[in-house]
């Protein structure tokens, strides 16, 4: 996956810690990492995110308690 075009939150700041989210797309699938293991990848479809973020934004989200 070295060849894909990774890209970190803005929010990640130049510190250089090693402690931000990278994501890149290839056809139909989103790719995430952590930059202090980007050997471990995790892949998911665009859709479920865009789902994801719309429970989250429409308060259907919750944490089991």
């Amino acid at each position: 996956m070295s060849g894909n075009a990774w890209q970190r939150s803005s929010f990640s700041g130049s510190g250089g810690n090693g402690e931000c989210l990278e994501v890149t797309r290839i056809p139909d699938a989103l790719l995430f990492r952590e930059s202090d293991e980007p050997e471990t990848v995790l892949t998911t479809h665009p859709a479920r995110v865009a789902a994801l973020f719309s429970a989250i934004k429409g308060g259907g989200w919750r944490t089991r308690q």
